[in-house]
């Protein structure tokens, strides 16, 4: 799955791939975080998007006022700025968001390397997912995303499988062999 690391595949994507391309590169925003190793993830790159769907960047350091001094400098003048600090599941993370041309971004940096943290963990089992179940779970997806379902509990929902916490749930996916997700899928 390194074809997520690099945003190249958005330019002959779907239209709204392409805009999220486009708007990527207007703002240089994957050389800007070059340092940190950013990673788009998200539902935009699984194209399970809704209209309200964001462009989630995940980054790694252990120097958070330097990510946020380099951000800053790079992006304050975009409408939205916005940055907090706070922990999620015991990691100390950067929330920066802004806004350019339609999309909101948001960039999340932990002291944690970036394809090892959950936002691309999910994304990876969740592609993997999507492709052995096909156009009509990517459909239904989309269509509980609409109905006001965070993407994880939507997942979960499609495979029903009631759980207390989807996100960790999600993750136990990443040792079931596709062939498996195959079986489970086929519908």
């Amino acid at each position: 799955m390194d074809d997520f690391k690099n945003i190249g595949y958005l330019s002959i994507g779907t239209p709204r791939q392409r805009e999220a391309f486009t708007v990527m590169k207007k703002l240089g925003i994957m050389e800007t975080l070059q340092a940190f190793d950013p990673i788009l993830v998200g539902t935009i790159p699984l194209d399970i998007d809704i209209g309200s769907s964001d462009l989630d960047i995940v980054c790694c350091t252990t120097e958070m006022d330097r990510f946020s001094q380099t951000v800053f400098r790079a992006y304050r003048q975009l409408g939205a700025y916005a940055e907090s600090r706070t922990i999620v599941r015991g990691i100390e993370t950067a929330v920066i968001q802004f806004q350019c041309d339609g999309f909101l971004f948001e960039l999340f940096a932990q002291p944690v390397p970036s394809d090892r943290q959950n936002g691309y963990r999910h994304m990876v089992i969740e592609a993997r997912m999507l492709a052995a179940g096909g156009e009509r779970m990517r459909d239904e997806i989309r269509r509980l995303k609409r109905a006001g379902m965070k993407t994880e509990p939507a997942f979960m929902h499609y495979l029903q499988l009631a759980c207390d916490d989807p996100y960790e749930r999600l993750l136990a996916f990443e040792m079931v062999c596709d062939e498996e997700l195959s079986r489970m899928l086929a519908r």
